[in-house]
């Protein structure tokens, strides 16, 4: 096992990127770092540079202007980097599915390796696809 998935599964850092939400996905990954669920303890850090994540935590429907900064980001991120999509509108466009502007969904512009379903998901589930993100990691 590799230096870096060997640090990704003792301390995931985060970087979170919202690609046009309504932004109830957001206020639920916020309410993880706080004192009721505290992810932090367990190792999990939201980091404000892709440059030094491990998880990209996408959330939001993907439209057509941030589709490219999405791959732009993707691409800087050091590898390996996993991706977590979180939210209906991330898993299948939600309530922008038949958008215009929402042509296609995540997961055609960048590889996904978790999928945490909701509208919004509870922190309960966030933590628990995390959970699920790094017992995929292992191997297990």
């Amino acid at each position: 096992m590799s230096f870096a998935v060997n640090a990704m599964l003792k301390s995931p850092w985060v970087f979170h990127l919202s690609t046009g939400s309504c932004n109830n996905c957001d206020i639920e990954i916020l309410d993880c770092l706080t004192p009721r669920f505290d992810i932090e303890r367990f190792g999990m850090l939201l980091v404000g540079s892709i440059k030094h994540a491990d998880v990209l935590l996408v959330t939001g429907s993907c439209n057509r202007k941030s589709a490219g900064r999405l791959k732009t980001l993707y691409e800087q991120a050091p590898q390996p980097c996993v991706v977590v999509a979180i939210g209906e509108c991330s898993l299948s466009r939600g309530l922008f599915i038949h958008s215009y502007n929402c042509p296609v969904p995540l997961d055609k512009i960048i590889p996904v390796s978790v999928y945490i379903p909701g509208c919004p998901p509870k922190p309960e589930a966030i933590i628990g696809g995390v959970v699920k993100l790094i017992q995929k990691v292992k191997g297990t």
